[in-house]
């Protein structure tokens, strides 16, 4: 099979295409034909951090493809299922950038109808996404429709992959979503993924016009800037609020006033996903798959997920296109089968 592989850390040159045999899935796990790969942001932040533990690695923590195999303990009735992947690379060897991939079953998850495109863009933006709408104290542990009727969530950056994940959710909960962004080319795909209102934030003062919708504060705020919209989420925080950060865009070091954070018991909740909770990861897992099969998360320009398709052999350049913040989801076609998608 072909395969990606990098063996030392550094930037993209040194992804490699490869012929290697296709992996046996062991106990407990399925052996799957990726049809789609999906790139994220630590794709690239863990081949330039440090070379590979294994000595080799595929990237790609994110994919959707066909069940071909099953190992020991796992039913075979999987095989010849749909299915959407998340953290296939996560401390394995084993990424989604190849024409095969083996994972544990539980991170195998049917796809129903959906597309290649939309299993392969769920993974780790949605699942993000889902901590950051369900850690705070006034959020519910489990999305649904309706499940955010009464709640008022603030986006910073509603046009990334996360942000655009977290307005996709929100507004299937039936949430009311503030977003901002920079440009009005931005606010036009936060507009198409489903928010409610949307903030030019380099044109209108956020806390200004987020106080218009809601004037008692919002219920949690989804973080990309921590550290350049500090001053800001403090300012606009109902009383139990959260701020829910997933990124470090513009600074490592976040400076927060105590008093005005005491008063309404404000929380600030940290979130990477490959190491939150279990039990949070199983029921963002089971939430996206219900929101995804009940046509609440779409991809593509008319969602406001413009797609990049690039294949397998220019993985390199997927990788540089997401490290070069392109808006919109970048997704490697690893074989024909994207084409049945």
């Amino acid at each position: 099979m072909r395969a990606i592989v990098y063996e030392s850390n550094g930037d993209a040159s040194v992804l490699r295409l490869v012929d290697r045999p296709v992996p046996e899935p062991g106990p407990g796990e399925v052996l799957v034909r990726v049809a789609v790969s999906g790139v994220n942001p630590t794709d690239w932040k863990a081949r330039r951090a440090s070379p590979p533990p294994a000595g080799w690695q595929t990237p790609g923590q994110d994919g959707a493809g066909v069940v071909e195999a099953v190992g020991a303990g796992v039913d075979r009735n999987l095989i010849g299922e749909r299915v959407w992947l998340w953290e296939a690379a996560w401390q394995r060897p084993w990424g989604t950038a190849a024409e095969y991939t083996v994972v544990p079953v539980r991170q195998a998850v049917p796809l129903g109808d959906a597309s290649f495109d939309v299993g392969a863009a769920l993974g780790i933006p949605f699942l993000t996404a889902h901590r950051c709408l369900t850690a705070g104290e006034m959020m519910p542990g489990k999305l649904h429709a309706g499940a955010l009727a009464d709640h008022t969530v603030l986006v910073q950056g509603g046009a990334g992959a996360v942000g655009n994940a977290a307005i996709q959710l929100a507004r299937w909960a039936d949430a009311t979503v503030v977003a901002t962004v920079s440009s009005a080319e931005k606010a036009n795909l936060a507009a198409a993924a489903g928010a409610s209102f949307v903030v030019n934030y380099r044109e209108q003062d956020v806390v200004e016009e987020v106080r218009k919708i809601a004037p008692d504060g919002v219920h949690t705020i989804v973080e990309v800037s921590a550290a350049r919209n500090a001053a800001a989420d403090v300012q606009l925080l109902r009383a139990g609020g959260a701020v829910c950060v997933y990124a470090d865009d513009g600074g490592g070091e976040v400076t927060l006033p105590i008093r005005p954070l005491m008063a309404p018991n404000a929380r600030w909740q940290f979130v990477l996903v490959y190491t939150a909770p279990a039990v949070a990861k199983a029921q963002a897992v089971a939430d996206v798959s219900a929101a995804a099969a009940q046509g609440g998360i779409r991809v593509g320009e008319a969602a406001g997920l413009p797609l990049h398709h690039h294949p397998l052999a220019a993985t390199a350049a997927a990788h540089e296109a997401v490290e070069n913040s392109v808006v919109g989801k970048v997704l490697v076609t690893t074989t024909e089968e994207a084409s049945a998608g």
